[in-house]
């Protein structure tokens, strides 16, 4: 081939190639407010700073931005110039509550790129958006009374999972209305005497890793894992794909209109009974009694905590099942949304019977000698505002993580600052006297 040809047909493949490497390249864009802890005073102005790069250079052109009330409400919104790849946004509120600022940056040829801020004005003071109803207590009363009315029945399955100094059992209990409770127990082989955890599961539809239970046990636990489902906790994945896709889909809204069908009604006894039995083992110390878990699970220790009087410590991650009621308050209610993801409640029934499963309802009532909480002010799945009133409403000593630049998981070591505060919280925990 002649080389005017060859340089010809090298041309004409750099053209068509030119949009893909254009398309491959690595857009980064980061939002930080100007106050590193994230924590304002009323009235005080936020600056969040903008940084986007392309391939590690700064990039060119504007974003598009704007700013929400308690990730609900928008305030205001706009365009900002990028000025060596840098841009700042500016909002404030004269109240208690938070702030979200959503970034977008769009480069030609290429899905945009978001970005999130996030702002906490005097979080001291952030309140529940809705009381609880006249009649939570009686309800909760009635139903563990139709609880303790159906018989433990409990069944444990000894499985040698090859540590030598560990005992593991699968556990089944009986739960209401021919339901069970499934999970998975572990403890030092020959010991009492021992600290006992409940680790309750966040959302979704899976099985059990033996090492949730394993790992705490070699450290002196007495620990025991529940599936948040009425399924065994170690079937083939597509078992659980399956379960996801037919029977548990969206299970969260399952029953949500009424408080006798709500899905949540079987898990929450679940956790309550699983403390009952945790109690019932003579290896327990008898002084400690710890729950624990992150998103759906956190809002799951906030409510074990409140309804279980032998729960001594709880520790809860950007917690779930708080705030439900939060459009009342003009801010975004948390995980599941209970009344609906837009910007008012979809159902007056379902409003209503959300009160009865607020897990800010239960932090009120926990009795407790100690709990950790952590809050990230970018979370959209747990809005912040929902998390800090449940940390607000918790009458015992208490300790709130906040994470300025959390969002909902934790990449880039988002939530560092929470996992070492809770490793310092359970080993005190662990230890204490």
């Amino acid at each position: 081939m002649p080389r005017s040809a060859m340089l010809r047909r090298l041309s004409l493949c750099w053209l068509l190639l030119a949009p893909l490497v254009a398309c491959a390249a690595e857009v980064k864009v980061e939002v930080a407010p100007d106050h590193p802890t994230g924590v304002y005073a009323p009235g005080e102005t936020v600056t969040w700073s903008i940084a986007a790069t392309a391939d590690g250079q700064p990039a060119t052109g504007e974003v598009q931005w704007r700013v929400q009330n308690g990730g609900l409400a928008q305030l205001s919104a706009g365009t900002a110039p990028l000025v060596d790849g840098q841009a700042t946004v500016s909002g404030t509120r004269a109240d208690a509550g938070t702030l979200l600022l959503n970034v977008q940056y769009k480069v030609e040829g290429a899905p945009p790129v978001n970005a999130l801020g996030g702002a906490v004005f005097d979080p001291d003071r952030i309140g529940p958006s809705a009381p609880p109803p006249a009649d939570f207590d009686a309800f909760w009363a009635a139903k563990l009374a139709e609880l303790a009315a159906v018989p433990l029945n409990v069944q444990m399955e000894p499985v040698d999972v090859g540590e030598p100094n560990i005992e593991y059992f699968k556990v089944t209990l009986d739960n209401i209305r021919g339901t069970k409770i499934y999970g998975q127990l572990a403890r030092p082989k020959g010991q009492t005497n021992l600290p006992a955890q409940l680790q309750v599961q966040w959302a979704g539809v899976y099985p059990l890793d033996r090492n949730w239970v394993i790992w705490p046990a070699t450290q002196g636990w007495l620990m025991f894992n529940i599936i948040a489902h009425d399924c065994p906790i170690d079937q083939p994945a597509d078992y659980y794909k399956n379960l996801d896709a037919t029977t548990l889909r969206g299970y969260s809204g399952q029953g949500r209109e009424d408080r006798e069908t709500s899905y949540f009604l079987r898990m929450y006894l679940s956790c309550y009974r699983a403390i009952d039995f945790l109690t019932k083992q003579p290896e327990w110390n008898q002084r400690t009694m710890v729950v624990q878990g992150g998103s759906q699970g956190g809002g799951q220790s906030l409510i074990t905590a409140g309804l279980h009087p032998a729960v001594t410590a709880l520790s809860a991650n950007v917690a779930a099942l708080c705030d439900h009621t939060g459009h009342l308050a003009n801010r975004s209610p948390g995980w599941p949304r209970l009344v609906g993801w837009g910007p008012q409640p979809d159902s007056e029934k379902a409003l209503e019977v959300s009160r009865y499963f607020d897990a800010v309802n239960f932090a009120r009532r926990v009795k407790c000698k100690a709990a950790l909480l952590g809050v990230g002010l970018i979370d959209t799945t747990c809005a912040p505002a929902g998390v800090i009133a449940a940390y607000n409403a918790l009458p015992c000593p208490k300790q709130l993580v906040i994470l300025p630049l959390a969002g909902h998981g934790g990449g880039n070591n988002a939530h560092a600052a929470f996992y070492s505060a809770h490793g310092t919280f359970m080993e005190q925990q662990r230890t204490a006297p």
